[in-house]
């Protein structure tokens, strides 16, 4: 059992052990579709779906303020998560826990600190693309709760992306090693 007689030497440790996981995990011989690639894939294209149909048919949802830059920021965080799992499920990790690291903290984080303060939605109207029956799903979502929500999504994907970001770039120096 090693002590450790520091706490850099303690955190050191830890995150070596976290970057020898993801270089086991990376080189491993994975080339299967996993049902969760699927559904995240499925998932976040059926919520862009959600999204496009509001704006294509003026509900209401999004306000005047939702413009070309909050376009970018609110499809660029879904689409890189479909760009992420659709990577990870054709067998290329590496790239696409790149792209989640550094993705998120563009497009996740800070598109909703954005999002957040622009606040460009009414979601009164978030229920008006679904039929009748299916509005109860979602009409209880104030512009409270969404804020709630938005807030806790960037707070805990800008703390998980500085964490991976992190833990990319002693993957990639760890790589680099290797190939010398």
């Amino acid at each position: 059992m090693k002590i450790c007689l520091n706490k850099t030497e303690a955190t050191d440790g830890w995150f070596s052990k976290r970057v020898d996981a993801q270089l086991k995990e990376l080189t491993s011989v994975s080339r299967s579709v996993t049902s969760v690639t699927i559904a995240v894939v499925v998932v976040f294209t059926l919520i862009v779906l959600y999204f496009v149909a509001h704006q294509t048919w003026s509900t209401g949802f999004f306000t005047a303020t939702f413009g070309p830059f909050e376009m970018l920021l609110l499809y660029g965080s879904l689409i890189e998560w479909i760009i992420v799992a659709t990577l990870e499920g054709m067998g290329r990790k590496n790239l696409s826990r790149d792209i989640d690291a550094f993705g998120g903290i563009i497009f996740v984080t800070i598109g909703g600190i954005w999002l957040l303060v622009r606040f460009p939605f009414q979601f009164a109207h978030f229920a008006n693309v679904l039929p009748d029956f299916l509005r109860f799903l979602v009409q209880w979502i104030s512009n409270d709760i969404a804020r709630g929500v938005i807030a806790l999504w960037a707070i805990v994907n800008g703390i998980a992306a500085v964490y991976y970001g992190i833990l990319r770039v002693l993957v990639r120096k760890k790589l680099s090693k290797r190939d010398l």
